[in-house]
């Protein structure tokens, strides 16, 4: 018998950096295609492959999230739309989802300032993401970090991605990093991760550049042709412009892009890419890619690629898709790294391929994985405090048995 929409559980997507270009993305992009406004456009788990994985329905997703800035959502989305990131007039017409979603935002840190143990912080964060989701009467709720790129960690400290990450882990939720920061990599959170029975993807969204890097890879391997050097650039604007005029953000950002083309080709080719921030193209960007190769008899070619795109747009969609496929693996009991979600980064977890055609095979196969499950009916699975595990324990008893996110870090 069917059940009701109205009755089916509700899943929270807690954004990191939730008052960012992508965050105001995703949160007025799913009022439209949920409103009917657009069609899902980009939105893999709309496509017929996911149908009956039981993902839960897109109206059901509450957002809310931790930033460090103040600019109202409503606010964001206007400036977006002036930009042309977001459709005209849209803001004004999700007005009300958009502020539903800013009151459900709470300030984060770090900031310049603060006093906070990494332990409190910590605490903190993880106890504004438990009170989310039982105000809201979540089933779950998934926290996915899209917040800008951070330098590579060093050293012991935990750097802010790590601190949200082992929040989330701390109360109960999957977690995806959509960014190249550190997050769940820091090694001081490795037993924390292993233990915890919850899902968790990343890292680093494959939206443009690199998505076409990791098709075309293949296909000069699969044709033995010989790629001497592949040299490219990124320009941008924006929060990540910004962000990755930082030499050291910028490396981290590129680790991903070059490890891509080592996997595909089996060998790493000459050049590199450069990031230029570049404030008047706003959030919008151009990649260009530089390819040289040997053809039969030493013959020598160049192909050459331009991606124009804003990132926002095309980030969007894969963090819905993520939120909903990170929520369903949860509500299937599984846990550990989600290894089949690699076609959606650059620097996936767990070891995957780096082709992406092999990637959407492996993320079909997921799809059938995750049928038949509980949830398919509408029915509610084990909620955001109930651990990762299906009638396992519960993140309070594993943290009693050795789990501390605090003790992990410090």
């Amino acid at each position: 018998m069917s059940v009701s929409l109205s009755r089916t559980p509700r899943v929270g997507v807690w954004l990191i950096g939730a008052r960012g270009s992508v965050a105001t993305t995703v949160v007025a992009g799913h009022a439209a295609v949920t409103a009917g406004l657009h069609p899902p456009t980009g939105l893999v788990t709309e496509t017929p492959a996911f149908v009956d994985s039981g993902l839960p329905a897109l109206s059901r997703l509450v957002f809310g999230g931790h930033d460090t800035t103040d600019c109202p959502l409503p606010k964001r989305a206007e400036q977006l739309a002036a930009g042309g990131v977001l459709p005209f007039g849209l803001p004004r017409a999700v007005d009300a989802e958009l502020t539903a979603a800013d009151r459900e935002i709470r300030p984060g840190g770090p900031a310049p300032g603060d006093t906070r143990t990494e332990e409190q912080l910590i605490a903190a964060f993880a106890a504004d993401i438990r009170d989310f989701v039982r105000r809201s009467g979540l089933a779950r709720a998934v926290v996915v970090n899209v917040a800008s790129t951070e330098p590579a960690a060093t050293g012991p400290a935990l750097p802010p991605s790590s601190l949200y990450a082992a929040a989330a882990l701390r109360a109960g939720c999957p977690y995806v990093n959509f960014t190249p920061s550190t997050g769940l990599h820091h090694p001081a959170l490795a037993s924390l991760a292993e233990s915890s029975g919850l899902p968790y993807a990343g890292r680093d969204g494959k939206t443009g550049q690199t998505l076409l890097r990791s098709a075309l890879g293949p296909m000069f391997a699969g044709r033995a042709l010989a790629v001497r050097a592949w040299s490219g650039a990124n320009l941008l604007g924006g929060g990540d412009g910004a962000a990755l005029a930082d030499p050291a953000a910028a490396e981290a950002k590129n680790a991903g892009k070059e490890r891509v083309l080592a996997d595909t080709l089996g060998t790493a080719p000459e050049g590199r890419v450069h990031i230029d921030d570049v404030p008047v193209l706003g959030e919008w960007k151009t990649a260009w890619d530089h390819v040289a190769f040997d053809g039969f008899l030493g013959i020598r070619m160049v192909l050459q690629t331009i991606w124009q795109g804003c990132d926002s747009a095309l980030a969007a969609p894969l963090v819905l898709d993520l939120a909903r496929l990170a929520a369903r693996a949860h509500e299937v009991a599984l846990s550990g790294p989600l290894t089949e979600l690699a076609y959606f980064f650059k620097d996936p977890v767990g070891d995957a391929s780096s082709a992406l055609a092999e990637q959407y095979t492996e993320l079909e196969r997921f799809a059938q994985r995750l049928k038949g499950g509980p949830g398919e009916s509408g029915e509610a699975g084990a909620g955001a405090e109930g651990g990762g595990r299906g009638g396992g324990e519960t993140p309070e008893a594993r943290r009693e048995s050795g789990t501390r996110s605090g003790g992990e870090t410090g």
